[in-house]
């Protein structure tokens, strides 16, 4: 019996194995205080979970079209544009099976073997394994801590840029840093992408999950709708990662392309949760409204409890629900050699689960910092505060 050597080339989404290790502590009748997963602990809004159950009972069951059902592509096209301001039509959108989806059939769609595609890290696992298990060349572009949070390094992504270039991977509104693009920022990637004839895969998974101001996209700007696929997901704003449902939204002839990996992977989205959609998009939006208000308290309660630990620094970002906290000082005091026994040693004598830097994309050469990665969206804020209570005892004893 063989299997694939292929394999070997695809990575995971290791805050999932954090998962494991925090359930068997969990599981030894330890409370767990979790910040490893960024799953969301709150209900799904009322007006979705009802128009789920009257689309289960008036049979909406079956199979659909591979692309989505119209009603969702014209709702989802209509609202993405609207909050971007570009025009979009349901040709531009293929509805998906969660936002993760995206990500693969988007490289499927462009790279050929031995095509490079630059993409963050630390950033989402996914963008790295995905290239290299399709026969890419993943090449990393990094980010630099400033006093207002981090920047991207502008001049490493133009030095990475040769003729087997294809792609840049862009994530404004990071996982797992919380990064923020300037208005110059966004404007420099876009630059690059337009010189250099890239296609821009723009994760905007927490497009939704800004706390102040307004939302940006690179979409917007002159020159890039037609060489931008933009990863959608229900999961952050709606507290629905367990539905599993998102979209791409980009040029009609990759949208094509996208939808064709459909038939091969799913047959379709299930028919209820994409009819039940078009009311999470046009119906009532109290519920998210509700959640974002929750998870900016938890924000809050969680810098607070951070910053009251001698060693940590850190500023409240805009957006997302992570923090990514230089826990540098925090090594050197307790004689830690690596950030994995830090997390180790808090779950053991704090009960705090987090994920480090090294979940979130191979580190690189010139790295000399340690970070760790919190996520708060499921936990409530008097387990925040606990929970860090308990880590700061731990650290500071």
């Amino acid at each position: 019996m063989k299997y694939s050597d292929q394999l070997k080339n695809l990575g995971t989404e290791t805050a999932f194995a954090v998962s494991a290790q925090a359930r068997k502590w969990a599981d030894k009748g330890n409370k767990v205080y979790p910040f490893h997963l960024g799953d969301i602990n709150l209900p799904t809004p009322e007006n979705i979970v009802e128009a789920t159950i009257k689309s289960i009972k008036d049979g909406l069951t079956g199979y659909c079209p591979s692309e989505g059902i119209f009603p969702l592509r014209e709702a989802l096209a209509n609202d993405v544009g609207f909050k971007r301001g570009v025009n979009y039509d349901p040709d531009n959108v293929a509805i998906q099976p969660g936002g993760k989806p995206t990500i693969g059939k988007f490289i499927s769609s462009i790279l050929n073997p031995g095509d490079e595609i630059l993409y963050p890290n630390p950033g989402y696992p996914i963008y790295e394994s995905q290239i290299e298990y399709q026969g890419g060349r993943a090449i990393p572009y990094s980010y630099v801590q400033t006093d207002s949070g981090f920047d991207i390094d502008i001049e490493k992504i133009k030095d990475s840029i040769n003729d087997k270039t294809i792609a840049i991977i862009y994530n404004n509104y990071q996982n797992p840093i919380s990064a923020e693009s300037s208005v110059e920022e966004m404007n420099a990637i876009a630059q690059i992408a337009i010189e250099n004839d890239l296609w821009v895969l723009s994760d905007e998974a927490y497009f939704e999950i800004v706390y102040d101001g307004e939302a940006r996209s690179i979409v917007s700007i002159p020159g890039m709708r037609e060489r931008t696929v933009i990863l959608y997901t229900f999961s952050k704003k709606f507290a629905m990662t367990g539905w599993r449902v998102g979209g791409s939204i980009g040029p009609k002839e990759i949208i094509k392309r996208i939808a064709k990996f459909n038939v091969n992977a799913e047959s379709c989205t299930t028919h209820f949760i994409q009819n039940a959609m078009v009311e999470a998009l046009n119906g009532d939006q109290h519920g998210s409204v509700e959640i974002l208000k929750i998870l900016r308290e938890r924000r809050d309660a969680a810098v607070k409890g951070l910053n009251a630990i001698d060693g940590i620094d850190i500023l409240t970002p805009r957006t997302t629900f992570y923090l990514f906290p230089n826990v540098t000082k925090v090594m050197d005091r307790k004689g830690l050699r690596s950030v994995e026994e830090l997390q180790n040693g808090a779950l053991k004598n704090a009960n705090v689960s987090f994920c480090t830097r090294e979940h979130f994309g191979r580190p690189q050469d010139n790295e000399v910092d340690s970070y760790i990665r919190l996520a708060y969206s499921g936990i409530s804020t008097t387990d925040i505060a606990e929970g860090l209570a308990n880590l700061k005892k731990y650290i500071e004893e």
